[in-house]
C-alpha cells in the first residue's frame, strides 16, 4: 500500500519502523561501500594486470579512471531519474549494470575490453550512489537523518580504504581476477537486498530536463577527461587544454540553460547559499586530497619502505577508525557550534597532516607515516558528514536524488582532480630528479629507469651491488615528487580552510529555503507544490 512521507515539518505515523529503518540503512551503506571501494580496488593490482594483459601505462590509467569518468558525468542525470521514477528502481538497475560491468573482465581480458567494462560499471555506479543517499533522506524521519547521514558519509569516506585493503589481500592470496569476482558477487547481493527496500519518489514527479542532463554529462565528462589526460599528455598540451576548455564551455551552457528553465535539473541559484556551496567545495577538496594521498602513499610504502601489495594496503587501514568515529558525531557538533568552525578545524587538520607527510623520506618509519595520516583522517571525518548534511538538508523532498547526485558529483570530480594533480606532480618530480643520470646508463636501461621508480629498482636489482647508487638517486627523485605533490595538496586543503573561515555560515546563519535551490523557479505552481514537499513511499 502507499504511504506519504511528508517534509521535515510533519510527523510521519506510517514511516518505516525501527527494524525496517535499520535494514534500509544497512543496504544503503553496504551499496555505497561497494561502489566507492571499486574506485580504489585496482590500485594494488595494476602491476599484475599489466603483466597478464600487456596493458600500457596509459591503458592502466584508464582502467582505473574510466570508472570514475562515467560516474562523475552521469551522476546528476541519474539522481533526477530516481526522483521521477523511483529511487529504489534506479538503485536496483544501477547495481545490475555495475554487476555486469564487473563480470565482463572475467570473460574478455584484453585491455580495451577491461576499460570498456570499467566504464560500464561506472555507469551503474552513477545510478547507485545518489539513490543510496536519497533513499535514506526520503524514507527516514527528520530527527534521525543527521546521525544516519553521518554514518553514510563516514562509510563513503572509508570505503576507499576498504577497497585498497580488500584488493591487496585478494592479490596476495589469489589473482587480480579475484577482485572482479568479489565485486560481481557483492553487486549481485546488493541488488537482491535493494529489491527488498520500500520505494521512494515524489508525489509531484519532476520532469526530466533532457537538455540539462546532456549538457552536464558532456561538460563534466570532457572536464574530467581532460583532467585525467593531463599527466599523460602534459597540462599545457593542445588536446588537454581543448578538452578542458570544451568542458568548461558546456558547463557554462548548462548553468545558463538552468537559469532560464522553469523546471531545471539543478537550479544553480542554490550555490548562492553559503552552506550549500561550502559543503560542495569541501567535499571536492576532501576527495581530491584523499585519493591523491592514496596514490602517493601506496607507491611509497611498496617502493621505498619495501611493503608487499597487501602490506601496503593493510598499512592504510587504521585511517578508517578516526574517520568513521568522528563522522558519526560531527553532525551533532556542527548543529551546536555551526558549520564554519567545524569546516575550518577539519580542513586545517587535513592540511596539517599533509604538511607533515610531505617530509617523509627513505629513512622514515611506518609510525612517521601513520600519525599524520590519522590526523588527516580525523579532519576528513569532521568535515565530510556536515558537508553532506547541509547539501541534502537544503533540498525539498522531491529533489533528494539530485541533491544526493550533487554531493556525489563533487566527490568524483574531486577524486579525479586529486589523482591527476598528485600523479602529475609525482611524475614531474621523479623525471626532474632522474634525468641527469640517464645519459650515464646503458641505452637499454634508460627507458625503464626514466619511466618510474619501479623500473629503476628492477634495473638496479639486475645490476647487483653496482645498482645501489642508482637506487639512491631514483629514490631521491621519487621523494622529490612525493614532497611536491604533498605540498600542493596541503596548500589546497589550507586554502580550503581559509575559504571556509570567510564563507561558511556560522551557528546563527539560517539555512536557505528549499525554493532557492532545487525546485522549479520561485513563484510557479510547481515550486509551491515542491516546497510543500511530500515524497511517496510504497511498502
Amino acid at each position: 500500500m502507499t504511504h506519504v512521507v511528508a517534509d521535515d515539518d510533519a510527523a510521519v505515523a506510517t514511516a518505516p519502523g525501527p527494524g525496517a529503518r535499520r535494514w534500509i540503512v544497512a543496504v544503503a551503506c553496504a551499496a555505497v561501500t561497494v561502489i566507492i571501494a571499486s574506485m580504489a580496488a585496482l590500485y594494488t593490482a595494476l602491476p599484475d594486470i599489466a603483466t597478464a594483459t600487456g596493458a600500457t601505462q596509459a591503458q592502466l590509467t584508464w582502467i582505473v579512471d574510466g570508472y570514475t569518468l562515467a560516474l562523475a558525468c552521469l551522476v546528476l542525470p541519474a539522481g533526477a531519474v530516481g526522483d521521477r521514477y523511483g529511487r529504489r528502481v534506479v538503485l536496483v538497475t544501477g547495481l545490475a549494470v555495475f554487476t555486469a560491468g564487473s563480470v565482463l573482465p572475467l570473460l574478455v581480458q584484453q585491455p580495451v575490453w577491461i576499460i570498456a567494462a570499467r566504464v560500464l560499471a561506472g555507469v551503474g555506479a552513477a545510478a547507485v550512489m545518489p539513490s543510496t543517499l536519497s533513499l535514506l533522506t526520503g524514507l527516514l524521519p527528520a530527527e534521525r537523518r543527521g546521525s544516519v547521514i553521518g554514518l553514510w558519509a563516514g562509510v563513503a569516506g572509508a570505503a576507499g580504504v576498504v577497497g585498497i585493503v580488500g584488493s591487496g589481500a585478494l592479490v596476495q592470496v589469489w589473482s587480480w581476477e579475484s577482485i572482479f569476482v568479489v565485486l560481481s558477487a557483492a553487486g549481485a547481493v546488493m541488488m537482491l537486498g535493494a529489491m527488498t527496500l520500500p520505494e521512494s519518489r515524489s508525489t509531484v514527479p519532476p520532469r526530466i530536463d533532457v537538455l540539462g542532463s546532456v549538457l552536464v554529462a558532456a561538460g563534466l565528462g570532457l572536464l574530467v577527461f581532460g583532467i585525467i589526460s593531463g599527466p599523460e599528455h602534459g597540462w599545457t598540451s593542445a588536446p588537454v587544454l581543448a578538452t578542458i576548455g570544451a568542458g568548461l564551455v558546456l558547463v557554462a551552457a548548462f548553468v545558463a540553460a538552468q537559469l532560464r528553465r522553469r523546471e531545471p535539473l539543478l537550479d544553480v541559484r542554490v550555490f548562492h547559499s553559503r552552506g550549500f556551496s561550502a559543503g560542495a567545495l569541501s567535499l571536492t577538496v576532501q576527495f581530491g586530497v584523499t585519493f591523491g594521498v592514496f596514490l602517493i602513499l601506496i607507491q611509497y610504502l611498496q617502493l621505498v619502505l619495501g611493503y608487499s601489495p597487501f602490506g601496503a594496503s593493510l598499512a592504510m587501514a587504521p585511517m578508517m577508525a578516526p574517520l568513521m568515529l568522528v563522522a558519526m558525531v560531527s553532525p551533532r557538533i556542527a548543529a551546536r557550534v555551526g558549520l564554519k568552525p567545524v569546516m575550518v578545524v577539519g580542513m586545517a587538520a587535513i592540511a596539517a597532516g599533509l604538511f607533515v607527510l610531505r617530509g617523509i623520506d627513505a629513512g622514515s618509519t611506518y609510525v612517521d607515516v601513520l600519525w599524520p595520516v590519522l590526523i588527516m583522517s580525523a579532519g576528513l571525518g569532521l568535515t565530510a558528514a556536515p558537508a553532506t548534511d547541509v547539501i541534502v538538508s537544503e533540498a525539498p523532498a522531491d529533489k533528494q536524488g539530485v541533491a544526493a547526485a550533487v554531493n556525489d558529483a563533487t566527490r568524483e570530480v574531486g577524486a579525479s582532480l586529486g589523482i591527476a594533480v598528485a600523479g602529475s606532480l609525482l611524475a614531474a618530480g621523479y623525471a626532474n630528479g632522474i634525468d641527469p643520470v640517464l645519459d650515464r646508463l646503458p641505452e637499454v636501461a634508460r627507458e625503464p629507469v626514466g619511466d618510474s621508480l619501479a623500473g629503476a629498482l628492477a634495473v638496479a636489482e639486475q645490476a647487483g651491488r653496482s645498482g645501489d647508487a642508482l637506487v639512491s638517486v631514483a629514490e631521491r627523485a621519487f621523494l622529490d615528487g612525493v614532497s611536491s605533490a604533498g605540498l600542493v595538496l596541503a596548500c589546497v586543503a589550507a586554502a580550503g580552510a581559509v575559504f571556509m573561515a570567510w564563507w561558511a555560515p556560522g551557528k546563527g546563519a539560517a539555512r536557505r529555503a528549499a525554493g532557492l535551490g532545487f525546485g522549479a523557479a520561485p513563484g510557479t505552481v510547481e515550486a509551491a507544490a515542491r516546497q510543500a514537499g511530500a515524497a511517496r513511499v510504497d511498502v
